[in-house]
């Protein structure tokens, strides 16, 4: 496994260019800011659009598949000669409190889809919290502070399904919120591993 630049480790996808032929996955998550509600609901607010960096990463690397996570209201990526599928998935589908909606977005060059255990029906967990965001830890994220609500990184990280002794970097506040709440939910992000591991198997890729 290889870890792409990322701007809080000082990375910059911009200035990355990966190798064709290496890779037999791409896996990536760029910024969903600029396609949240809260971007929305605040036009003023200057997000840029990395999904095109994403997608020129997988051209250059040329993978036998990519997956690509973010919002709902994300562009689904466009990479040519691949197929692309997309699904909706709750993190409230596995049992958990989180309110949490994220597209995942699974290309191949024959169109192989992500079936996902659990993924697609929300069981009646009787708590229910809202979507942990990056700027929770502040009180400043517009959801949660009209609500009253605030949270600390540990509470986020228990939301997130992390447990207590999970290794979090030592990031300093601003940044330790944006590791945790912009982060795939550890229970989703299990139950979508499953689904690429399973894909790429019926396509019968040994690579993975």
């Amino acid at each position: 496994m290889v870890r792409g630049p990322d701007l809080l480790w000082g990375g910059d996808i911009r200035r990355f260019h990966p190798p064709p032929g290496r890779f037999d996955g791409v896996i990536g998550g760029p910024p969903c800011q600029k396609f949240s509600t809260a971007a929305r609901l605040r036009p003023g607010l200057k997000r840029q659009n990395l999904i095109p960096e994403f997608e020129r990463c997988v051209l250059e690397a040329r993978p036998a598949w990519f997956l690509m996570e973010n919002v709902r209201g994300a562009p689904i990526p466009v990479v040519a000669s691949y197929v692309v599928n997309d699904v909706l998935v709750n993190n409230r589908a596995f049992g958990e409190e989180q309110n949490r909606v994220r597209r995942f977005s699974f290309g191949t060059e024959d169109g192989h889809k992500l079936i996902i255990d659990g993924g697609l029906t929300i069981f009646d967990n009787p708590v229910y919290e809202y979507c942990v965001t990056a700027s929770d830890h502040t009180g400043g994220n517009w959801e949660n502070s009209r609500r009253g609500k605030g949270r600390n990184w540990r509470e986020m990280a228990r939301l997130q399904g992390l447990p207590a002794a999970f290794d979090i970097p030592p990031f300093k506040r601003v940044a330790l919120g944006k590791a945790i709440g912009n982060g795939v939910p550890l229970p989703m992000g299990r139950a979508i591993a499953r689904a690429v591991v399973g894909a790429v198997a019926a396509a019968g890729d040994d690579r993975c």
